[in-house]
């Protein structure tokens, strides 16, 4: 029987893929998979790496031997190190291919044609839909317990991006001055933040806990947003410089 011509095309690789994917259990005398000795383009097999590893971190997190992983993710060590020289190379791509951005976010927070209600819930509702999947939740809760860079990364971004911005957005909208101090504005970010939390601890319900939640999940940012507005620019009159004072000579 005539052997099948070799690809000319990164033969290291293709021969290492055709050796380097673990087969499946087979039962009694049963014939190898079909898959054993498939070939694959470099960059599909890469692909394939990065799924199943974002479906072994999210299920086991991020400990564990870079030889545990490749049996976990079905291929070999050698097969792993070729296409991410370390874990922590494997981890980077994880978190690219997980934690994606659309810069239409920021570009709607600023857009002062629309009313700041309007904007937080479609900024939010779009963002629920990134964020509330079981491998974004359960990797970025593993990454925050054993990887606290990954999420320091995250969280950065999303600070200057969203936090800030949605902030000096409402004291636009409310007439309201910024803060002077550091310490003020912390305080600020934190009224952000419980906004930001009640949304995505529908995640952490969800695919951490395993309870019920929310079947509309638009209805529930429209609420959250609402309880927010109504709330906050409350709080940040009392927080603005001078409050204190005034407050002082109207008793």
């Amino acid at each position: 029987m005539p052997r099948p011509k070799r690809s000319t095309t990164h033969p290291e690789v293709r021969a290492e893929d055709a050796a380097g994917v673990l087969p499946e259990p087979a039962a009694g005398m049963a014939t190898p998979p079909a898959t054993s000795g498939r070939r694959m383009l470099p960059e599909d097999r890469e692909q394939q790496i990065v799924e199943k590893a974002i479906e072994h971190f999210a299920t086991h997190g991020f400990s564990g031997s870079t030889r545990e992983l490749a049996k976990q993710i079905g291929v070999t060590q050698p097969l792993l190190y070729r296409y991410f020289p370390s874990k922590e190379a494997l981890i980077d791509r994880v978190y690219n291919e997980i934690y994606r951005w659309d810069p239409q976010w920021e570009s709607l927070i600023a857009d002062r044609s629309i009313p700041l209600q309007e904007r937080l819930c479609t900024l939010y509702k779009a963002y629920s839909r990134v964020i509330l999947q079981r491998e974004w939740i359960r990797t970025f809760i593993f990454a925050g317990l054993t990887r606290q860079g990954i999420n320091t990364r995250y969280l950065d971004k999303l600070r200057e991006r969203v936090f800030s911005p949605v902030m000096r957005e409402l004291r636009a909208a409310y007439d309201i001055p910024a803060p002077k101090t550091r310490a003020a504005q912390e305080a600020e970010l934190e009224l952000i933040w419980s906004l930001h939390a009640s949304i995505f601890y529908i995640g952490m319900r969800r695919w951490v806990y395993g309870l019920p939640v929310p079947k509309d999940l638009d209805a529930h940012v429209e609420r959250q947003v609402d309880a927010f507005l109504n709330g906050t620019p409350a709080v940040l009159q009392k927080m603005a410089p001078g409050a204190a004072l005034n407050g002082q000579r109207k008793r």
